[in-house]
């Protein structure tokens, strides 16, 4: 896994984005590879799944609401894999109930951001478990 924040940033993080809004994927992509990652994106979670297995990617950000396989069915899905189970796993969502936030938590979500994100909020997340993985 790599999960180096070095003196480049987050040059070379592979960092995997999965959303059914193009216009979701193409702003948190575009926003990322300005920061230097390698940036994986997926409609859903049956495309996602197979890219994880190939690309093994640090760090997870997923939609909750999307066809054929939720957010919360990918996390766990991705989370009840051995070796993925230590991949960070951030779900994004329109919604910001505290049923949500708690059901994403079950299911193994390390974060929950709420659409729309700012930069800040996105490199914030990815540099909080960057860190904490790195440090353990």
């Amino acid at each position: 896994m790599n999960l180096n924040a070095n003196a480049n940033g987050l040059a070379g993080l592979r960092v995997m984005v999965i959303d059914d809004s193009k216009t979701i994927r193409r702003t948190a992509e575009t926003l990322l590879k300005k920061e230097g990652c390698d940036v994986l994106t997926a409609v859903d979670g049956f495309e996602a799944l197979a890219k994880i297995a190939d690309q093994k990617p640090a760090i997870i950000f997923v939609d909750i609401m999307m066809p054929r396989l939720d957010g919360y069915q990918t996390c766990a899905l991705i989370k009840n894999n051995p070796q993925f189970r230590a991949t960070p796993v951030i779900m994004l969502s329109s919604k910001d109930g505290l049923f949500d936030k708690a059901r994403g938590r079950v299911v193994g979500a390390e974060q929950y951001l709420t659409k729309p994100f700012t930069r800040d909020e996105l490199l914030g997340a990815i540099h909080h478990h960057v860190s904490t993985v790195s440090s353990r």
